[in-house]
């Protein structure tokens, strides 16, 4: 495995993304992110491995379509991005919430 620099992880994950299907696979010590659309998967482990201090079992990608914005006579495109579900190690977890 090669090294990647930690400054560089940081920059890859851009954001949790918190929906009502992100919160049912949460059960599953599964955990949704919003992430640069050239990560690739082991690029993505080892960000969330440094950023968070887990260990990383499996990641799963996800570039869902862009979709067709219009504004009056105008047609443009919502920006395209790049999903990707971490499966953690049993025993793990990442603060999404954190008490206020």
């Amino acid at each position: 495995m090669t090294n990647y620099n930690p400054r560089d992880l940081a920059d890859l994950v851009i954001k949790p993304i918190v929906t009502e299907k992100a919160t049912l696979l949460l059960e599953d010590n599964k955990y949704v992110f919003e992430v640069a659309p050239k990560a690739t998967k082991p690029e993505i482990k080892a960000a969330v491995e440094s950023l968070f201090e887990v260990s990383v079992l499996k990641v799963n990608t996800v570039r869902p379509p862009r979709k067709k914005k219009r504004v009056g006579r105008f047609i443009g495109y919502k920006p395209l991005y790049k999903r990707a579900i971490v499966t953690l190690q049993d025993g793990d977890s990442i603060a999404l919430f954190p008490d206020v």
